[in-house]
């Protein structure tokens, strides 16, 4: 059975490539995309049903990242695909996953740049592109290319460390939810010249329907990328201690989604 979409990727990039995959199958049907964790099943052959996922797929997105240029098996899947799509049997988009060189071969073919505009804007262009289970079981639904991690001094003091895992983040605004009044606290970007900041009474409301407030911040200058981490630092003004509640992302206009403390 030939199928609608083929995934080439490492399987050291699973996380992220999952997550298209998932939202690929919801839109045009599991049987549509081949992604090797539920196309290929117990007791088949490995090489063999990735050819078969080649003979004719009419899109072939291949995650270019440092991790698939290393890998030989991907190298062979991406060139496959490049002759055929010489040959007009299908169409090879290279969608390039974190800041690594794009291979000479592919410098000639318009990218997905999934590194700079993120995951959902991702999504949305591999769609429009291509509009026009046995035993599988989800592991990273909960993909978040966001991650934080804090230490707390003895001052009371908090240095927040917001890392991004494999894309470029463009919109580095992040709010910090707080039980302290705004003359309880203090706040700046570490190593940064210059912020965005704003303290919110009232901003986001807790499971109990009680409301906290909330500092908002992002650098004038500088993004979050994969080798530069943000670090915000809460500092504590008079007696009362800070009390951290959340860490959350700025998505769009007031939409924000919790940034998931790294384990």
């Amino acid at each position: 059975m030939s199928h609608k979409i083929f995934l080439s990727h490492n399987y050291n990039d699973k996380p992220l490539v999952e997550a298209v995959a998932l939202r690929l199958a919801n839109i045009f049907g599991q049987d549509q995309v081949f992604y090797d964790s539920w196309s290929i099943k117990p007791g088949d052959g490995i090489i063999d049903q990735m050819n078969k996922g080649l003979e004719a797929p009419e899109f072939v997105f291949f995650f270019v990242s440092s991790n698939s240029l290393k890998s030989d098996m991907v190298k062979l899947e991406w060139q496959n695909a490049l002759y055929s799509a010489t040959k007009g049997k299908t169409r090879l988009i290279p969608i390039r996953v974190d800041g690594c060189e794009m291979p000479s071969l592919l410098k000639q073919t318009l990218f997905i740049d999934m590194y700079t505009i993120g995951l959902e804007a991702t999504i949305a262009q591999i769609v429009s592109v291509t509009q026009g289970n046995a035993s599988f079981t989800p592991q990273f639904q909960n993909f978040s290319n966001l991650t934080y991690s804090f230490i707390k001094f003895e001052d009371g003091t908090f240095e927040i460390t917001i890392t991004a895992s494999h894309m470029m983040e463009p919109n580095p605004n992040f709010a910090f939810v707080v039980l302290n009044k705004e003359d309880e606290i203090g706040y700046w970007i570490k190593e940064q010249p210059a912020i965005i900041s704003s303290f919110h009474k009232s901003a986001f409301k807790l499971n109990d329907d009680s409301m906290a407030n909330a500092v908002i911040m992002k650098p004038v200058n500088g993004a979050l990328t994969p080798l530069n981490p943000l670090t915000f630092q809460l500092t504590q003004s008079g007696d009362n201690i800070l009390e951290l509640i959340d860490v959350l992302h700025q998505h769009g206009q007031n939409q924000w989604a919790k940034v998931p403390h790294a384990e």
